[in-house]
C-alpha cells in the first residue's frame, strides 16, 4: 500500500514545529519514558504495562520492518531545534481492503500543545496524498477526551461506539470509532486553500542524508 518513497528511513515528514520521522534505535529510552507511563498505556490497544525491559526495542525495529516492506507507516514525533527528542509515535497500519487504520501517542510533558493534531494532520496529508487509501480508520478508549478532540479537530468523523478486543488491556473494552474518508478530506482542504495534492516528493532536503515531505503546517491548536 505504501509507495516506495516511504519504505526508505530517509523518508519524514515536516510541519511547522515537528519533524516525524522513522523510529531509530536510539529512540528507546525516550519512548519507554512515555509509554510505561499506566495513563498513557490504559488508553492503548496493544502497549503493555508494566512495560517489560526491551519492549521499546522490539518495537522500534517491528517498526522499521514494517514500514521497510511497505504495509506501514510508523513515525516518531519529534520537536524542531534542541535535542529533537521524540515526544510520541504515529502509525497507519492497514486494515480491510484500501483503508488504513491510525494510531497515535503523545508524551504527557508536552499534553496541551497542539503536536498529537499537528502530527495527525501531517500524516493524514501524507497517507491521501501518497496512497490509494479510500478511508482512513481509528479508534479511541471511550473515555479519552483527548484523543476525541485531536480526531474531530482533524477531520474525522463520529462513526459508532461499542465493545472493542483491546490486546494489551485484557478484554473488551468501550470505545468510539472514527472515520475520515478522501473525498471529506478533499473538500477540507479545498476549503482552506490547501493544494490537493502533496508537494515534490523527495526534492527537499534538510540535509545531505535526509529526504523530507513538506506539509502545510496545521492550524495551532490546543490539543
Amino acid at each position: 500500500m505504501f509507495p516506495d518513497l516511504t519504505a526508505d528511513d530517509i523518508f519524514r515528514i515536516e510541519t511547522k514545529r515537528l519533524w516525524l520521522r522513522w523510529p531509530r534505535a536510539s529512540d528507546a529510552p525516550a519512548i519507554t519514558s512515555f509509554v510505561s507511563l499506566a495513563q498513557i498505556a490504559r488508553m492503548t490497544a496493544s502497549i503493555p504495562h508494566p512495560y517489560p525491559p526491551g519492549e521499546a526495542e522490539r518495537f522500534i525495529m517491528n517498526a522499521r520492518t514494517g514500514n521497510a516492506s511497505g504495509t506501514a507507516l510508523v513515525l516518531a514525533i519529534t520537536q524542531k531545534g534542541g535535542s529533537r527528542q521524540t515526544i510520541g509515535l504515529l502509525s497507519a497500519t492497514l486494515a480491510v481492503g484500501r483503508e488504513i487504520e491510525f494510531g497515535y501517542v503523545v508524551a504527557p510533558h508536552v499534553w496541551g500543545k497542539g503536536f498529537a493534531s499537528e502530527a495527525v494532520k501531517a500524516l493524514v496529508d501524507t497517507v491521501f496524498g501518497l496512497t490509494r487509501a479510500n478511508r482512513i480508520l481509528a479508534n479511541s478508549r471511550a473515555n479519552n477526551v483527548a484523543s476525541r478532540r485531536v480526531l474531530e479537530k482533524t477531520g474525522f468523523a463520529f462513526m459508532d461506539s461499542g465493545l472493542d478486543f483491546l490486546p494489551a488491556r485484557g478484554g473488551l473494552h468501550p470505545c468510539d470509532r472514527w472515520q475520515l474518508d478522501r473525498k471529506t478530506w478533499a473538500a477540507r482542504r479545498r476549503a482552506g486553500g490547501e493544494s490537493r495534492h502533496m508537494p515534490p516528493m523527495a526534492q527537499q532536503a534538510h540535509d545531505a542524508s535526509e529526504a523530507n515531505v513538506l506539509v502545510p503546517a496545521a492550524p495551532q491548536v490546543e490539543e
